[in-house]
């Protein structure tokens, strides 16, 4: 089942550190088959308080997604995001298509 990696970030300092973490990123996801769906664009909040930028990377399963953020190649330039930007990432699964928003009470009930 599809997974992805969902993050927001309120803040992000456009340094030169973020710089080389975005021109090194695409060859640490490629191994895992992940593919950005979403990232930096402008956002149009409908309720609450949304600051600064989301981003939404798609992956093949959850395994790939564990993988590919645990991989060594990932890990190595996490810190020069962390240090520059604020916020907040989840790994989450997908839902099995087709899907009604009634197929989770199915799943509580069991």
């Amino acid at each position: 089942m599809t997974a992805y990696a969902i993050a927001h970030f309120p803040t992000v300092d456009l340094n030169h550190e973020v710089v080389e973490y975005l021109q090194r990123i695409d060859a640490t996801l490629e191994p895992f088959g992940g593919q950005f769906l979403v990232h930096g664009a402008q956002t149009h909040v409908l309720e609450g308080e949304w600051p600064g930028a989301a981003v939404v990377i798609s992956f093949p399963d959850l395994a790939s997604a564990r993988g590919w953020y645990d991989s060594p190649a990932y890990r190595v330039i996490l810190p020069l995001r962390l240090r520059n930007s604020t916020g907040s990432a989840i790994l989450v699964e997908g839902v099995q298509l087709p899907h009604a928003a009634t197929d989770i009470l199915a799943a509580e009930a069991s």
